[in-house]
């Protein structure tokens, strides 16, 4: 049973930032006392709900003990069904609890490279970035490109994008990983299946006031930027390349003309990897560096293999099978997303004293 203490505490608090949101005027204290009550919305409605469930059972049970049989009948059925319903409301409070993660509500850093595979893995890491691209659509998220590596085919060596939104990160860090495909790539004329693989990794992205990067830290190169197979796409020194000391980790950009652009989005991308950096440092559960949460891109490694023969798709997290692989690659990706955030869930209220 939830702790009725703590649970009246949250209702108290709630009540008291009604009233304080009554008698608020400054902008900056109503904006700060709005999110807290949001916040709570939920958590009370639920405790409301749960209380009486409880309450009607208590009622049933004293007519099962009091009323004559007819009445005993009725109410036993009504109380077996609340029974049941009690302890749903209870897992759901519950749910509803569970620290959350801060960087849910954050828009997100999206990397997708080719692994192993060659030509056709970068043609499914290409197909993987349209993936995301189209599943942002149906959310209704901006997808903003902001680099892309090609080879020349189509396929990408290394594609990144800014995804922002109603709670992206929350439903896209479960897409970190190796993904596997199997099919016959059009290069192959005897119609061989081939497994190949790309990586994806989903960052939250930082702000300015989170990560504070100082200049002294940082090792910035220009260079001219080029195009698929070494041609010379522009005649200055626009391209940038950002190499943060302290960590050895290194950002390029050269997708807009400007090396100003190229700049600002080099620095928006170093935010995210160092942020991500630092959450996994905090976080015990993801305490790898930055290259573990994708793996090596090696083919054994993977989450969710795509095997385009047999027109399925498989999350090996949550052993969840949808032969609907078409449909999910034109971004049909909330079955997925949900299994895994429930699976989630799950494991984290089954940690729970």
């Amino acid at each position: 049973m939830i702790l009725e203490e703590k649970l009246d505490l949250m209702v108290v608090r709630y009540r008291e930032l009604a009233d304080a949101l009554a008698g608020a005027s400054e902008s900056r204290e109503i904006v700060r006392l709005s999110k807290e009550y949001a916040e709570l919305t939920p958590v009370v409605e639920a405790i409301s709900e749960l209380r009486r469930a409880e309450a009607e059972a208590r009622d049933l049970e004293s007519l099962m003990a009091d009323g004559d049989e007819d009445v005993r009948e009725m109410a036993g059925q009504e109380l077996r069904e609340f029974k049941e319903r009690v302890p749903r409301l209870e897992d759901e409070l519950r749910l509803l609890l569970l620290p959350k993660d801060e960087a849910d509500e954050r828009n997100a850093i999206l990397e997708v490279r080719a692994g192993t595979g060659g030509a056709e893995a970068a043609l499914f890491a290409a197909d993987l970035y349209r993936m995301y691209q189209r599943y942002a659509e149906v959310r209704g998220w901006k997808f903003e490109p902001m680099h892309t590596s090609e080879i020349g085919i189509g396929g990408f060596k290394e594609a990144i994008a800014s995804v922002s939104g109603k709670g992206v990160f929350a439903r896209l860090k479960f897409e970190s990983g190796v993904h596997r495909v199997q099919r016959v790539p059009a290069t192959e004329s005897s119609g061989r299946i081939h497994t190949s693989a790309a990586t994806v990794a989903v960052m939250p992205e930082a702000e300015e006031v989170d990560i504070q990067v100082e200049e002294k830290d940082l090792r910035i190169d220009v260079f001219r930027a080029s195009g698929p197979g070494g041609q010379s796409v522009n005649t200055t020194d626009s391209a940038v390349r950002i190499t943060h000391i302290p960590t050895g980790i290194v950002v390029s950009q050269q997708d807009e003309k400007s090396q100003h652009k190229n700049r600002a989005k080099a620095m928006r991308v170093l935010r995210a990897r160092l942020f991500e950096h630092e959450r996994q440092l905090r976080d015990a559960e993801r305490a790898a560096v930055r290259k573990s949460q994708v793996g090596s891109g090696d083919r054994s490694e993977r989450i969710r293999t795509y095997n385009f023969p047999q027109g399925r798709v498989t999350d090996h997290r949550v052993n969840l099978t949808l032969y609907k692989l078409e449909r999910v690659m034109d971004g049909e990706l909330d079955e997925l997303i949900d299994a895994l955030i429930s699976d989630h869930q799950a494991s984290r209220l089954a940690e729970q004293p």
